[in-house]
């Protein structure tokens, strides 16, 4: 920032998990390079985090503790900086508010020293990223006389990075999700901007089946603003935001108003999340013309109904993000099949104990034949009376050849989890490359 004065230098920080995505290891880049102590600390082992550890080789500010953490590194810290999905009730965590130790994420860190900039924050269960990545093309792309940035939680993104380059008045748009929005309730700050997409179970498993718990954490987007704010939200939302009133002025996205924009990405869903995005060009006063002809040239986001390729006239799309029923529900509907094609689902993987009563409905009436991922989600599923054909394999690449193999020309092959990806990948990213590697493979 113009006015950006480095609080971090000297601090001694502790940064509970490093991982494998990008995101708490740029974070880390970021720290180190401004001058911090830090002390990155992961239940992974070194030989687990390698590809990460190399990248903070050059520094000599940072100590390891890997394997498992020590609770000394939670009593004498000047700020803990963690990854969002960590429960509160964690002892670690626990030790360090009974040492009144600031806690933050990656995002609420951020806010809480980007001062003067728009944040634009986009959340919900389902459709979070693709609204996030199709606001940012609008605007990048349309507002010269501001910098617009993109943050939160967005593949091999630090959102701290950005905190040396953003000045006052510029934009930020952040995808936030529950995790993330905990940690920003805890500075009571809300976006000026914010956009709701969608709100169903996912994360049990995390909120111990508590559906208020897990809203309680989504609500952060729009709890702490004022009548000068915005929030904008799907319209199926209206009910459940009432109930829990907002000061923003409420606006709720149109299908209508973008039936005649062309889009290529594929389902009514992702109508809605542009008619959201839409709705935020509007408050930036973007001409409908111009938010046209970016959305005609917008190829969605990887991992979300990406069309990956055509394979001897099988089109093979990667659904990978879509870890819950839900989202592979709508992943299924959105594609109307001739007489003649038949969809072949992939899925599977690790539960979050989600009812899995309307996936299994809509297997038994839309899906051919289903290719199952190992895991306990997968078993909770083979608990119930699927009438869709169904193969198995405990090999990843010789399932996705399998279910290819097993296409006609015209057939759909849809890679849609509908599970975490915990077990067989080191997360639902490695997942996600793992998938387009083979399929670029296929000969």
């Amino acid at each position: 920032m113009s006015n950006y004065n480095n609080p971090f230098k000297d601090k001694k920080i502790t940064v509970m998990g490093l991982g494998l995505l990008g995101g708490a290891l740029n974070d880390a880049i970021f720290l180190a390079k401004h001058g911090a102590i830090l002390t990155i600390t992961d239940l992974k082992t070194e030989t687990e985090l390698e590809s990460s550890l190399m990248k903070l080789k050059k520094f000599n500010n940072i100590k390891y503790v890997l394997g498992g953490h020590d609770i000394k590194d939670f009593q004498n810290a000047d700020m803990i900086l963690q990854p969002g999905n960590i429960r509160e009730d964690s002892p670690y965590l626990v030790e360090a508010r009974k040492n009144n130790i600031p806690i933050f994420v990656s995002e609420s860190l951020f806010i809480k020293y980007a001062e003067g900039i728009k944040v634009v924050g986009v959340t919900g269960t389902r459709g979070k990223t693709m609204t996030t990545m199709l606001i940012y093309e609008i605007l990048s792309k349309s507002i010269k006389d501001k910098k617009v940035y993109l943050g939160g939680n967005i593949r091999n993104t630090s959102t701290l990075a950005i905190l040396n380059k953003v000045k006052s008045g510029d934009i930020v748009v952040m995808e936030l999700d529950s995790w993330a929005l905990h940690g920003v309730g805890d500075l009571k700050i809300s976006p000026h901007i914010s956009v709701f997409t969608s709100f169903m179970e996912d994360h049990m498993n995390h909120y111990k089946g508590d559906m208020e718990a897990y809203f309680n954490d989504k609500a952060n987007i729009f709890k702490y603003q004022n009548k000068e704010d915005f929030l904008i939200i799907n319209p199926n939302l209206n009910r459940l935001i009432k109930k829990n009133s907002t000061l923003a002025q409420l606006i709720k996205g149109n299908v209508k108003e973008v039936e005649n924009f062309k889009f290529g990405v594929p389902g009514e869903h992702q109508r809605m999340n542009l008619a959201l995005a839409h709705e935020v060009a509007k408050l930036f006063y973007i001409k409908e013309s111009i938010v046209k002809k970016i959305v005609k040239d917008f190829r969605g986001v990887e991992g979300r109904l990406e069309f990956s390729r055509e394979y001897k006239g099988i089109k093979i799309y990667n659904d990978n993000n879509a870890t819950t029923p839900e989202a592979t529900i709508a992943g299924i509907n959105a594609f109307t099949l001739k007489p003649n094609q038949k969809l072949i689902l992939i899925c599977g993987g690790a539960t979050k104990n989600i009812k899995l009563d309307n996936f299994v409905k809509n297997i038994n009436q839309k899906v051919s034949r289903m290719y199952l991922i190992p895991g306990t989600g997968t078993e909770e599923l083979l608990k119930f009376k699927l009438k869709t054909e169904l193969i198995q394999n405990a090999d990843f690449k010789t399932l996705i050849k399998e279910a290819v193999k097993g296409a006609k020309k015209r057939d759909v092959v849809l890679f849609s989890p509908a599970f975490a990806s915990f077990g067989m990948f080191n997360n639902e990213y490695d997942r996600n490359d793992q998938f387009i590697k083979i399929i670029n493979g296929l000969k």
